[in-house]
C-alpha cells in the first residue's frame, strides 16, 4: 500500500455540515467516541498576498464532547484529518486513559486548505487557485476554530511534520490561545537546507514536465508518481529501518517496483500547492511571544530536520518553558515519520499534560 493510499453546535458566519459520523476506519481504535465530520465555510478569506476566494471551505472531525477542553491537532503535508485517526497515532492517544482521551477532551482536526474536503486547486480553479502558505492555513483554522466552533481557548495544540510547523506560528500568531504547543518534527526556523532543495525540486520535478501544461493537464503527469517516490525515499523512512526493510539489492527493488505499480490517487496541481505552500515559512520572529508550555518531539533519524544541525537547540533557548524530546534512532523509528508512531512518546506526553497549570 502507497503512501497516497493510505492518506486519503454551533453555525458560525457559514457553518454547514456539522455532526455527520464518518465511516469507521479500518485503523481506527474502537476505544474513543466516533469521529464527527463537519465544514466551516468563510463567506469571504483574504490570503496574506492579498488575494481573495469567495467560500473558501475548511473540512474538519472532531472526537467527543463539545463542553470538554478543546485540543487541536494538525496533520502533515498533503495528508488530511483522517490520517491522525490512524491505529499509530489516536490509537495510541484518544482512547481511554490515555493523553488525550476523547471522553475528557474535545478533539478537533482540520483538513488544511489544499487537501482532503476542504477548498483546494482541484475543486475546479485549478492552477487559478490563489497561492496559499502556512499563515493562511493557520488564519483559516483560528476562524474555524472561533467563528465556526465557537471554541474560544484550547487546552492544547499538537500537530506533525507540517502541523508541527502551524503549531510554531500558532504560538507566535495566537499568543495564549491554548495553554500549551506540541510541535512534532518539525523546527520554528525558516524553510531551508535539505528540506526546502528537496521540496523545491519536488515541486520543479512536476512544473517542468511537459504534461503538466501549466496545470492544464487532462491526466496526470507522469512526473508526480516518479517526484514523489524520489522525495519519499530520501527524506522519510529512517536508514536503520531502510536497512533492514530493504538491506539487499532484491529487497530495495521490490519496494521501488511496489511504489511505482501503485495507482496515483494525488493531483499534481493539489501537490504542487501542498509542498510550496511551505516556502515563506518561518515561525522564529514569533518565537518571544510563546510564554506557554512547549513540547517539542523529534526523531534523532529526522531527514528534514537533522538534530546535528543544533537549529532547535539553539531555538529552544529563548523559550523557558520549553524543551525538546528527541526519540533515539533505530529499526524502529521511522526517520521523518516517526512521530506518527504516538508510542515512542505516549508517556511523556502524558507526564507534559499532567504538569500543566489547571483551569
Amino acid at each position: 500500500m502507497t503512501l497516497f493510499s493510505r492518506l486519503r453546535a454551533i453555525l458560525g458566519c457559514a457553518l454547514i455540515c456539522a455532526a455527520l459520523p464518518l465511516a469507521p476506519l479500518a485503523s481506527q481504535a474502537a476505544e474513543h467516541p466516533k469521529p464527527v465530520e463537519g465544514d466551516w465555510v468563510a463567506p469571504k478569506f483574504t490570503f496574506q498576498n492579498g488575494q481573495s476566494i469567495e467560500g473558501l471551505r475548511l473540512h474538519y472531525v472532531t472526537i467527543g464532547d463539545p463542553a470538554n477542553p478543546a485540543v487541536l491537532v494538525l496533520h502533515g503535508t498533503y495528508q488530511a484529518a483522517t490520517a491522525m485517526l490512524s491505529r499509530d497515532f489516536a490509537g495510541e492517544l484518544f482512547g481511554p486513559g490515555q493523553p488525550l482521551d476523547a471522553s475528557r477532551y474535545f478533539i478537533v482536526i482540520p483538513d488544511g486548505i489544499g487537501v482532503g474536503k476542504s477548498s483546494k486547486p482541484s475543486d475546479g480553479l485549478r492552477a487559478a487557485f490563489p497561492p496559499y502558505n502556512y499563515a493562511d492555513m493557520v488564519q483559516a483554522q483560528y476562524r474555524m476554530v472561533t467563528e465556526g466552533l465557537g471554541i474560544k481557548h484550547l487546552r492544547l495544540i499538537i500537530g506533525n511534520s507540517m502541523g508541527g510547523m502551524q503549531t510554531w506560528l500558532w504560538g507566535g500568531s495566537y499568543p495564549g490561545f491554548a495553554d500549551a504547543l506540541v510541535p512534532m518534527a518539525s523546527q520554528p526556523t525558516e524553510m531551508a537546507g535539505r528540506n526546502w532543495l528537496m521540496r523545491r525540486m519536488l515541486v520543479e520535478s512536476i512544473r517542468q514536465d511537459p504534461a503538466w501544461n501549466g496545470g492544464n493537464y487532462t491526466t496526470q503527469p507522469p512526473s508526480l508518481r516518479l517526484a514523489n517516490n524520489m522525495f519519499i525515499f530520501g527524506t522519510n523512512g529512517g536508514t536503520l529501518a531502510y536497512q533492514q526493510n530493504a538491506g539487499t539489492h532484491a529487497q530495495a527493488d521490490k519496494l521501488v517496483d511496489e511504489r511505482l505499480a501503485a495507482p496515483v490517487t494525488a493531483d499534481a496541481n493539489d501537490f504542487i500547492y501542498q509542498w510550496g505552500s511551505s516556502a515563506d515559512y518561518n515561525a522564529m520572529p514569533g518565537l518571544g511571544k510563546i510564554k506557554v508550555p512547549v513540547l517539542a518531539i523529534n526523531s534523532a533519524d529526522d531527514e528534514r530536520n537533522p538534530p546535528e544541525t543544533g537549529l532547535m537547540q539553539a531555538a529552544l533557548k529563548d523559550l523557558p518553558n520549553a524543551r525538546l524530546l528527541l526519540i533515539p534512532a533505530s529499526s524502529a523509528t521511522r526517520g521523518h515519520g516517526t512521530t506518527g508512531l504516538a508510542k515512542f512518546y505516549a508517556r511523556e506526553l502524558e507526564q507534559f499534560i499532567k504538569g500543566l497549570p489547571a483551569r
